[in-house]
């Protein structure tokens, strides 16, 4: 199985993942800068983790390798900064179609 071609992620976002949270609030890892991915500015409804239906303005689609928890913090290209909803993993072994990462943003 191959990967979402770079050349297609035009795109570049900064990802500080979501850690968990602390009596101050959430907590971040640190920034990952210049991560390519392709981005969709798109409304559409999506569920949260817990299954709630939520709004999600953007979409963005990464190589099969990002780790984007739920609740991370995203810097799109347009400087919005924005939060990810759900992360959902593309994979069809044995089928002749890329691999990637799809992240609803709020």
């Amino acid at each position: 199985m191959t990967a979402l071609p770079r050349w297609m992620l035009r795109h570049r976002i900064t990802l500080e993942p979501y850690e968990g949270d602390s009596a101050y609030g959430p907590v971040y890892g640190p920034p990952l800068e210049d991560v390519p991915a392709l981005v969709a500015a798109k409304i559409r409804t999506v569920r949260n983790a817990q299954g709630r239906e939520v709004t999600s303005t953007a979409t963005l689609y990464a190589g099969p390798e990002l780790e984007c928890p739920p609740g991370s913090r995203i810097t799109l290209p347009d400087g919005r900064t924005t939060t990810a909803i759900a992360t959902a993993r593309h994979t069809a072994p044995g089928l002749p179609v890329p691999a990637c990462t799809e992240v609803s943003c709020e």
